[in-house]
């Protein structure tokens, strides 16, 4: 800083120079001295008056500058604000939200697209990652095809315990970033898509109950009527082998006719009717009934009966339902003939039967063999698909349960398990309706 002179000091050292000088000083030099210094003091008195405007200046300069200041930290308080603002928004949406570089490079990954991308099972500890090459396969390839395709994009995700989520990716470039970064909103349509099978669930139960309706008057008035002279042909004099096949024929029509009644009471199935079965004879009554189908099916029937003797509390007709449901299956999947096994035996210690029924037939695609059992599915064209879903609740409504396995090409196998002794057959022994 510039310290002024003070005037005073300055007019009392002019005026002593003014003075006359006494002694052998020569008169012009000391006019020249004078004048000099009369030059000096204006000189000074201008340089201090700049000096003012100069500190003016520099006092509006530093007010401007304290005012910027503040408007500046102001604003950067404003930004840090909003941007902690829009951070508490982005990591509370319900989507997910990534944000890569053309080369891959994750800068920006909320919560939730952390969650839904299988990285972390906790949200509190998940830690973005760093570039989408570090995520699970199936999440790079969704990312990928949502980037290279226009549109949402769904795909089946397993998170790390293994549920199975479907996960939707939309992909949008960021137009004013100069390194063509780009972001990803991700959404669990899990929900949307368990209800979607709903709705198609329902939609199929219904036209099932349409079905019914149609059954009831297109097959039983003519069943009836089938079963009426299969009776007078079993009262007329036939031989042995004839009477034996009318008797086939009668107990195909029971059957058919219990299978009707099924299909009708689908979606509200009666109590079956419990008595004490012989799964042994059972079995053998279903060799013998299949015997003349297998020989003109060019189909070997073979037996592995370990249960006769062995009582299960059940409605047999039903149970009759089941097996030859399963038996007609596995002839109708080999037209060109095979090989049919019916099993029967103990397991789990005693504690439980199993039935089973074995083909060589082409076996169950993969991909069908978790829909074998719903209602409504079939593999074959004009077919309602509805044997096997009646299978199987004919063998809940026992207790038990129905599995199949298969290897396409090396045929199928349909197994059915009851437990023999617990709650469910002492309580219907103790109502009364063991016959």
């Amino acid at each position: 800083m510039l310290n002024s002179w003070p005037e005073p000091g300055l007019k009392a050292a002019v005026s002593v120079l003014a003075q006359p000088v006494t002694g052998n000083s020569d008169n012009g030099d000391e006019h020249f001295l004078l004048h000099a210094f009369r030059s000096f003091a204006e000189a000074a008195g201008s340089l201090e008056r700049s000096y003012g405007l100069l500190r003016a200046e520099v006092g509006r300069l530093n007010g401007e500058l304290e005012e910027s200041n503040a408007g500046l930290a102001c604003s950067l308080e404003e930004n840090r604000s909003m941007r902690v603002y829009l951070d508490r928004i982005l990591e509370g949406l319900p989507c997910g939200v990534l944000v890569a570089s053309s080369a891959g490079d994750i800068s920006r990954a909320n919560p939730e697209a952390v969650r839904l991308l299988g990285i972390s099972n906790s949200g509190c500890d998940a830690v973005a990652p760093e570039s989408i090459s570090s995520l699970p396969a199936v999440a790079r390839q969704i990312l990928e095809r949502a980037r290279e395709e226009s549109g949402e994009h769904e795909l089946q995700v397993p998170d790390k315990s293994g549920v199975v989520r479907w996960l939707e990716a939309r992909h949008a470039f960021i137009s004013d970033s100069a390194e063509g970064a780009s972001v990803f909103i991700l959404r669990d349509v899990s929900d949307h898509k368990r209800l979607e099978a709903a709705q198609e669930k329902h939609r199929r139960e219904q036209a099932l109950a349409e079905m019914s309706a149609v059954l009831a008057h297109e097959i039983r008035n003519p069943l009836g009527s089938l079963e009426l002279f299969a009776g007078l042909l079993a009262e007329s004099n036939l031989d042995g082998d004839c009477r034996e096949w009318v008797e086939h024929v009668q107990a195909g029509l029971r059957t058919l006719a219990a299978t009707v009644n099924n299909v009708l009471h689908f979606h509200s199935l009666p109590e079956p009717e419990r008595t004490r079965v012989d799964l042994g004879q059972l079995l053998d009554w279903a060799r013998d009934f299949f015997v003349p189908l297998a020989n003109q099916s060019r189909v070997v029937l073979s037996m592995q009966n370990r249960l006769r003797g062995v009582l299960l509390v059940a409605d047999r007709h039903r149970l009759e339902q089941v097996v030859l449901n399963l038996v007609l299956n596995a002839v109708r999947a080999m037209p060109g003939g095979g090989w049919i096994e019916l099993g029967g035996r103990k397991v789990q210690d005693g504690r439980a039967v199993e039935l089973s029924v074995a083909d060589t037939g082409p076996g169950i695609s993969p991909e069908h063999l978790p829909s074998i059992f719903e209602p409504g599915f079939s593999t074959r064209a004009g077919s309602p698909g509805l044997g096997l879903a009646v299978c199987r609740k004919i063998i809940e409504q026992h207790g038990g349960t129905i599995t199949a396995a298969s290897r396409p090409g090396l045929g199928a196998r349909f197994t059915l398990t009851f437990p023999l002794a617990g709650k469910l057959s002492a309580q219907k022994l103790s109502e009364g309706s063991v016959a």
